[in-house]
């Protein structure tokens, strides 16, 4: 059952464009209910036809299990070699996926996406591998099961009673243009367990009774299908977007149910869902705003019920429009909704005349093939449930009126003194000017009172004959009431443009809201950058404090971040654990905890509740449906930006994991070489002196001294670094001399040192300093061995030591005429377990790392550089403070 999204080239604004962006590559994924369904199958079939197409196809990783037909299909595909990576002292194998990147196939065959790989691979899960490849502009074929996914991971849980490990998210699955369902019925699915066609190991007669049963694939099998419909019908949705729609396309039912402030609308919505349970069908709320205003109750009643609307499951849409038959006509057809429902007008009909007919009369115009279904009002405690359509609009303020009489008096005053100059037919034009002009300032009532008032003091005043009303010619007549009824329209339709303005103003100010947010937050170079930009947008938005609490390391605790201006008590903190583990918004303006001082809105991110947002007006001010929408805006942006840092924060461990096992790998092969060079020269040497003359053993007993210093250095040496890395090492300075240093120094490293001659400069006047002389000494001797081990023989090694008197430090410098610090190991000099390419077999990579720490410790630094006679200069700096004289010891 494949699907596909629209052609996406078509969507791109210029061919320009789309050349200048690089490819990125297509993703179809064959999706099951379960293992054994012939999802490899498919793909590898599928496959086939592509090489037939001539299109460049490898197979990075196939499971086919042992399974003979399908071991069939690979015949022909070019297969990429696993890679072989070693854990535990195991060799397992891998996708190879550096060798794919490298090859540039057009197609790459992955099985089992939500696959967790083998420690040491490039990533943890392979649908990470997927996505790299994707971004290289490689299109992959992959499988995957319902089980897997990650919003229906808890679903399949509760369906088979086996948590499931491996999940994948499911942004990835968003990213495929085509999901093909392998569809087979359990029945058919238990026939090829029964014959051995599904591999699950050592455990299948168990799975066959438990996860294989017949009612857990049949409730797997309505996942599997209702995910393909759902991604269907939003990409049918998506598509009908693009367009005008004109037509519904009736590929399955869909409800729209008309929501008002009538307390009838909650039948209504109960109703819908109702109809919708009966049908399977999908169902949506539709509420249309108007230029007029409502009264504070009737607004509350329009949030209780479309609070009821989204509590039982539904789609909420708002809507701005003055025709509401117009709205959800618009609306239906751009969701696909084949059926509206409406309730049964109660409007007085005189009313409904002059709107050219009730709202039933107009949805049946205008809806086409939409059906209406139009719901009568039930009667509750002996009275009839009814609600007008047309409420009187609220009194407007008595400075509206003032304005009015007052704008007008003053244009009588004036007119009667330019009567005699302009005619009374100008005045008229006046009056209408004034009438237009106060619509732009007030209301509908006190521009629909100037319109009467101008129109009456127009003929009262100046139309002949004067103060009657009475008109004595046919033409003023006309003029008159020509007058009156373009006063009354045009204030009318002035005052709703800008009632309309107004709205859009709303809008846009929500609009630009979340485009600054947006701005913030991808501009953020961290999350606590983005949640103090987030925070102090919200204050000033919603006029009040904001809070940010988030999930950290431990499940059971929320901490509130530091850039929250709002100051959480214990109640409202337990608002805050309760939103966060139901993932339900709660607190002030909602019917839980309503008692709350604050609104509780969870971060939510594919089921997975990341934290709460709070936001806390005063006592005496309303959060509106429209600003608690946004407030539910701004907490989807956060929990975006949360998830993303997390995302952040796992990309860095699975970095630093994969750092630490190539470590523990070195250290492994490197402890275990260094050990077994010298017990092997041990194990040699002690064997042959039972059977060595006078002269051999002599020659025997100095290469057991040998070996024996190397596996003392070793086991020193990895003492010292986890005396390093515990914080264990604590210095004890003393007064040291520089001569003793070197002597001492010189006499640890023993023979290694031999066959180099040790240059020495040490002023004479170099006075004491101090320090812990056993790790200078270590540090000196680590810094002869380093030069011995990595110089020619014969060739010199030099040692200096002087006072730089303006910054108050000692300096002790090594150098050699070796070959040199190479540039590629600048950065990682003093890292552990790093060895030159050209450096002799033997050590762990540890001394200079032993070197640093130490010196470190002690306040001082080391820095290496080159010597200009050729070699390496490694010079060690410790604070130095003049003194007069040193205390007897």
């Amino acid at each position: 059952m494949p699907e596909r999204r629209p052609n996406s080239d078509a969507l791109l604004a210029s061919v320009g464009r789309e050349e200048a962006r690089p490819r990125r590559g297509r993703l179809k994924v064959f999706f099951g209910m379960c293992p054994g369904v012939g999802k490899t199958y498919a793909m590898l079939r599928a496959a086939q036809q592509e090489l037939l197409d001539r299109v460049d196809v490898i197979v990075g990783v196939v499971e086919t299990h042992g399974r003979s037909e399908t071991e069939a299909l690979l015949v022909g595909l070019p297969v990429m070699p696993r890679k072989q990576i070693e854990h535990r002292g195991i060799t397992l194998t891998e996708f190879d996926l550096e060798s794919v990147l490298a090859s540039k196939p057009r197609l790459v065959l992955v099985d089992a996406l939500a696959h967790a790989n083998v420690p040491g691979s490039r990533h943890r899960r392979r649908y990470q591998d997927v996505t790299e490849l994707l971004d290289a502009g490689i299109d992959v074929f992959t499988t995957l099961n319902v089980q897997h996914l990650e919003s229906r991971a808890d679903a399949v849980r509760q369906i088979s009673g086996v948590p499931v490990q491996e999940t994948v998210p499911d942004s990835v699955i968003e990213l495929a243009e085509q999901i093909e369902l392998v569809d087979l019925t359990p029945v058919a699915l238990r026939e090829r367990l029964a014959d051995g066609k599904v591999h699950l190991g050592d455990g299948a007669a168990t799975a066959a009774e438990n996860f294989f049963k017949e009612t857990n694939l049949t409730a797997l099998r309505e996942l599997a299908l209702r995910f393909v419909a759902e991604r269907v019908d939003k990409q049918l949705r998506e598509l009908r977007a693009t367009g005008a729609p004109h037509a519904v396309w009736r590929s399955g039912e869909r409800l729209l149910v008309a929501v008002g402030p009538s307390p009838f609308s909650t039948q209504l919505v109960r109703w819908t869902r109702r109809m919708a349970a009966a049908q399977a069908a999908a169902w949506m709320a539709v509420s249309v705003e108007s230029s007029r205003q409502l009264a504070a109750e009737a607004r509350r009643r329009l949030e209780q019920n479309l609070a009821l609307a989204r509590e039982l499951g539904a789609e909420i849409v708002v809507t701005h429009d003055e025709d509401v038959a117009e709205a959800l006509v618009r609306v239906a057809l751009q969701h696909n909704a084949t059926q509206i429902v409406v309730g049964k007008p109660r409007t007085p009909r005189l009313l409904n005349v002059l709107r050219g007919g009730s709202l039933v009369d107009r949805l049946l115009r205008r809806s086409g093939s939409i059906d209406i279904y139009v719901v009568p009002g039930e009667r509750a405690a002996g009275k009839s449930t009814v609600h007008l359509e047309w409420e009187p609009p609220q009194p407007a303020p008595a400075r509206e009126f003032i304005e009015v009489f007052a704008a007008l008096a003053a244009l009588s005053v004036a007119s009667s003194f330019l009567v005699s100059y302009i005619g009374y037919l100008a005045v008229g034009l006046l009056y209408l000017l004034a009438t237009i002009a106060l619509s732009l300032r007030v209301g509908r009532w006190p521009v629909l009172v100037a319109g009467v008032v101008s129109a009456l003091s127009w003929n009262f005043l100046f139309i002949p004959p004067a103060f009657t009303f009475q008109i004595a010619k046919f033409e003023d007549g006309m003029m008159f009431a020509t007058y009156f009824a373009v006063a009354l329209i045009a204030g009318q339709l002035t005052a709703r443009i800008r009632d309309q303005e107004r709205h859009e103003r709303l809008r846009e100010e929500r609009a630009m809201a979340l485009f600054h947010l947006t701005q913030a937050l991808s501009a953020a170079r961290s999350l606590d950058e983005g949640v103090f930009a987030a925070l102090r947008q919200a204050d000033a938005i919603f006029s009040g404090k904001s809070a940010l609490l988030l999930g950290g390391l431990d499940d059971n605790a929320l901490a509130s971040h530091s850039a929250s201006s709002l100051a959480l008590s214990d109640q409202e903190r337990g608002v805050a654990d309760w939103v966060w583990r139901n993932r339900k918004k709660a607190g002030r303006f909602t019917d839980t905890l309503p008692s709350a001082e604050g609104f509780h809105v969870p971060l939510v991110r594919e089921d997975t509740a990341l934290g709460v947002f709070v936001i806390a007006v005063a006592t005496d001010t309303m959060l509106t449906l429209a600003q608690r929408d946004l407030a539910e805006s701004f907490a989807a942006q956060l929990a975006l930006l949360v998830e993303s840092e997390q995302f952040r924060a796992a990309r860095e461990r699975e970095k630093l994991l994969a750092e630490s096992e190539k470590l523990h790998h070195a250290l492994l092969d490197g402890v275990s070489h260094e050990l077994k060079t010298p017990l092997a020269v041990l194990h040699s040497a002690a064997e042959s002196l039972r059977q060595a003359d006078e002269a051999t053993r002599g020659q025997l007993i100095d290469e057991i001294l040998t070996a024996t210093r190397r596996l003392h250095r070793l086991v020193n040496n990895l003492l010292d670094q986890t005396r390093l890395e515990s914080g264990a090492l604590k210095p004890k300075p003393d007064w040291c001399d520089v001569h003793d240093l070197v002597n001492a120094a010189r006499e640890g490293v023993g023979d290694l040192l031999a066959g180099h001659p040790l240059e020495t400069s040490i002023p004479c006047d170099m006075p004491l300093f101090r320090a812990d002389f056993a790790l200078m000494e270590q540090v000196i001797a680590n810094l002869f061995l380093n030069a011995a081990l990595h110089t020619p023989a014969q060739t010199p090694v030099f040692f200096a030591a002087g006072v730089e008197g303006a910054r108050q430090r000692v300096f002790f410098t090594v150098a050699d005429r070796g070959p040199g610090l190479p540039a590629t190991m600048r950065d990682r000099l003093f890292k552990k377990f790093q060895r030159g390419d050209a450096a002799r077999a033997g050590g762990l990579g540890l001394g200079l790392s032993i070197i640093s720490g130490f010196v470190a410790a002690q306040g001082g630094e080391v820095v290496a550089g080159e010597n200009p006679g050729g070699g390496a200069v490694f010079t060690v700096y410790l604070p130095h403070a003049a003194h007069a004289s040193v205390p007897n010891e």
